[in-house]
């Protein structure tokens, strides 16, 4: 059992790696998560059911520290979806105080759960059989309970809580990034602002700029691949104040390159690697 949760976990973390949970698909992302781990603790509810755990310690192993893992990444999703999803539109103060009142819940639940989390976070074990062995505790005492969670075939109770101490890290790791990134966004638009009145120029060669473009409208990297090469262009030539003219013709005479049909690119590979040795050398 343990071979088997830690390769969907493997999996998992492997996804989770691919996303960027603070760009603008978050709500998107997040529920698609929410949709992954409740279909994989779903196969594994149907996998314990059928399972005879060779030994109380194996199963208060499972309970305590195995399905809290994947449940723990479960509420964690699915608590940003909810958040992402009620996140109010106004002033700074307005998204500072929701945030910061998401952040006080945390508090509070640790605060109404204080024993248990110092039971958890100090590895005791004296009450583990109470607390991890299915129909040891009385599960009406844990009202915290979710509906990820109801079977008392696939649940201590307790093995939820500890999932929610797991989530609940994650999540004030999360929250405490968005507040920083409020500042963040609004040091962006200060910094727009100031350069729409001063912009920045490129004075290199109108194909070098064009070489750039296409590169990374190729890459998939500017809104997620999702922008019209036209309107790349049209960006970049507001952006550094040139006019790129016939940018296709200049993308076929690329093409038809003998050598190099990247020459910008390349160059600026050149460029870096030596500003990177000679950083060295100091």
């Amino acid at each position: 059992m343990r071979e088997c949760i830690q390769k969907i976990l493997d999996e998992v973390d492997s996804e989770i790696a691919t996303l960027d949970i603070y760009d603008c698909d978050v709500i998107s992302n997040s529920l698609a998560m929410v949709t992954r781990l409740e279909n994989i603790l779903k196969e594994l509810r149907e996998q314990v059911i059928n399972y005879t755990f060779a030994s109380k310690e194996e199963e208060i192993s499972f309970f305590k520290e195995q399905k809290p893992e994947i449940l723990s990444r479960l509420l964690y999703y699915d608590k940003i979806y909810q958040i992402e999803l009620k996140f109010p539109n106004g002033s700074d103060e307005v998204v500072y105080a929701y945030l910061n009142e998401k952040l006080d819940n945390l508090t509070y639940y640790f605060n109404c759960n204080l024993d248990f989390y110092q039971y958890y976070r100090s590895k005791s074990t004296i009450y583990d059989e109470y607390y991890f062995i299915r129909g040891r505790a009385d599960v009406r005492l844990c009202s915290d309970g979710s509906r990820f969670d109801r079977d008392p075939n696939f649940s201590t109770g307790f093995d939820y809580k500890v999932a929610k101490i797991l989530a609940n890290e994650m999540l004030r790791i999360y929250l405490n990034k968005r507040l920083q990134n409020i500042g963040k966004e609004k040091h962006l638009e200060e910094s727009r602002i100031k350069y729409l009145k001063r912009p920045i120029c490129f004075t290199g060669k109108k194909v070098a700029l064009i070489e750039m473009g296409y590169s990374l409208a190729a890459a998939g990297d500017i809104n997620h691949g999702n922008i019209e090469i036209k309107e790349l262009m049209d960006y970049l030539s507001a952006v550094f104040n040139v006019d790129l003219g016939d940018y296709y013709a200049a993308y076929i005479a690329m093409k038809a390159r003998k050598k190099d049909r990247a020459t910008y690119l390349n160059r600026l590979i050149q460029s870096l690697i030596k500003k990177m040795d000679e950083d060295d050398s100091i």
